[in-house]
C-alpha cells in the first residue's frame, strides 16, 4: 500500500504541474471499449481487452483517497435461456410491419455495414457523456482490423424503410484463442491461429455495442433485434452457448434494464475510479444519459 500511495502521489504532483485538477484510473489511453476501470467483484476469466487485478487493488485506490466516478457492469447469460414474454410479443408486433428489417451482416459488404454504423452511432451515441462522432473512414479500418476475428451471424443491424436504426455488434471470446498462444502472434502462431479458429470450439461471445436512433427508441426495436439475433444464433451457430456482455456504465440505467430484462446474471463488476486534487471540492459522479 505504500507503494502504491507513492505512485498515485508522484502522478498527482506531475499533473498538477500540466494543470490538471483530477486524475481518473484505471483507464486506457484511448477509447473506452478496452482495458477500463478496476476489476472489483467477479474475478474469474477475463474478457478480450478486460482489464484484470488483484482484488486487494481496491483498497488501495479507495485508501488513497480515490472515489467511485461511475461502475462498470458486466451481464452474462445461457443462449439457451428463454427471454422475457415481453420480448417474443413485441417482437411479433413489429415483425407484422414491412417496414422493419433485421439482417446480419455480410462480411463481402463490409463498407456498407460499416456505413450504417456510423449513421447509427453517431445518432444514439456521439451525444452522450464521453462520446465523440465517428468518421466512416475510421469505422471501416475498425472493421477491416476485426474481420479476421468477426463472426458476420453474430453482428445484426435493424433497418426501417431501409434506412439503418439500430445495431448490436458481437465478436467471438477472442480469449478463448490467445490463452492458447502464450503471448505468441509471430507468422508460425498466425497459422496456428487460423487453425485454432477452424478447428477449436468457442463457446462464447462477447457483447460489444448496442445502439438504436432516438427515433425509434423505446419502441421495441431491442426486442425485435434481440429476438431476431438470438433465434437465428441458436439456429445457425450452435457452438456459441454463452453470452456476455462488455461493461455497462452504472450512467446508462436504460442499457441495464434491458441487460438485466435479457434474464443476466452480474458476471463481473470494474469501477473508474476519480481523484479530485482540491479536496474541499463537491465530487460529482458521471452523470446519468
Amino acid at each position: 500500500q505504500e507503494a502504491a500511495h507513492f505512485i498515485f502521489d508522484h502522478c498527482k504532483n506531475w499533473l498538477q504541474e500540466q494543470g490538471m485538477e483530477a486524475m481518473d484510473g484505471p483507464i486506457n489511453f484511448g477509447e473506452r471499449d478496452k482495458w477500463w476501470g478496476l476489476l472489483v467483484e467477479g474475478f474469474h476469466e477475463p474478457l478480450y481487452g478486460m482489464n484484470y487485478n488483484p482484488s486487494y487493488y481496491k483498497d488501495m485506490f479507495e485508501s488513497y483517497g480515490f472515489q467511485a466516478y461511475f461502475h462498470q457492469h458486466c451481464y452474462a447469460l445461457s443462449v439457451e435461456n428463454k427471454l422475457q414474454d415481453k420480448f417474443y410479443q413485441r417482437h411479433a408486433e413489429i415483425s407484422l410491419k414491412n417496414e422493419f428489417k433485421a439482417i446480419h451482416m455480410k462480411k463481402r459488404d463490409l463498407e456498407k455495414y460499416a456505413k450504417d454504423f456510423t449513421i447509427i452511432y453517431n445518432k444514439a451515441w456521439a451525444s452522450h457523456g464521453g462520446g465523440k462522432e465517428l468518421e466512416e473512414k475510421q469505422v471501416v479500418n475498425l472493421f477491416k482490423t476485426m474481420k479476421p476475428v468477426m463472426d458476420e451471424r453474430l453482428n445484426w443491424f435493424v433497418y426501417h424503410n431501409g434506412e439503418p436504426i439500430a445495431f448490436w455488434i458481437n465478436l467471438p471470446d477472442l480469449n478463448q484463442w490467445f490463452k492458447k498462444m502464450n503471448g505468441h502472434f509471430s507468422l508460425l502462431y498466425k497459422l496456428y491461429f487460423l487453425l485454432l479458429k477452424i478447428f477449436s470450439t468457442n463457446n462464447r461471445f462477447v457483447g460489444l455495442v448496442f445502439g438504436i436512433i432516438p427515433e425509434f427508441q423505446g419502441k421495441g426495436i431491442d426486442a425485435f433485434m434481440i429476438v431476431e439475433g438470438a433465434e437465428f444464433i441458436k439456429q445457425h451457430a450452435k457452438n456459441y452457448t454463452n453470452f456476455e456482455m462488455q461493461w455497462i456504465g452504472d450512467f446508462n440505467p436504460k442499457m441495464i434494464n434491458i441487460a438485466e430484462s435479457l434474464g443476466t446474471h452480474m458476471s463481473r463488476k470494474l469501477t473508474t475510479y476519480r481523484f479530485l486534487f482540491d479536496r474541499t471540492k463537491p465530487f460529482t459522479r458521471h452523470k446519468t444519459i
